[in-house]
């Protein structure tokens, strides 16, 4: 799964699939990092402090982000995040994150295939 910039997601895909990686789902979601904010200020603003609320401005707030969930075989996994990196990093706060995790199967629903059979192959 890879939480990238909404303006990245068209970069992002093009990217995919010109490394072999076709199958994807996207959805819309809302999220922040730790970013530059004062964790304090947090912490005092998910108490209802005031105070705390105004001095976060507007850096407490969700941005709008693009969920990726993209399942490939454990061979393309490595091409998978590199890809991904190499068109989302600015090294600026906000280019996203990947979480890496194992797939238990893949069933695809058409022909009953399994495993890796029911995955893309690049």
């Amino acid at each position: 799964m890879a939480i990238v910039r909404m303006n990245m997601m068209n970069k992002t895909k093009s990217a995919l699939a010109e490394a072999g990686i076709v199958s994807i789902t996207a959805k819309d979601c809302l999220g922040r990092g730790k970013g530059l904010i004062d964790l304090n200020l947090l912490k005092g603003a998910e108490k209802g402090y005031e105070e705390a609320i105004s001095q976060l401005g507007q850096s407490s707030r969700l941005i709008p982000k693009r969920a990726l969930i993209i399942v490939v075989p454990q061979k393309l996994v490595d091409k998978t995040v590199k890809t991904i990196i190499r068109v989302n990093q600015t090294g600026k706060s906000g280019d996203g994150m990947i979480f890496v995790s194992p797939s238990m199967d893949a069933i695809r629903v058409r022909t009953g295939e399994r495993g890796n059979d029911a995955l893309d192959d690049a």
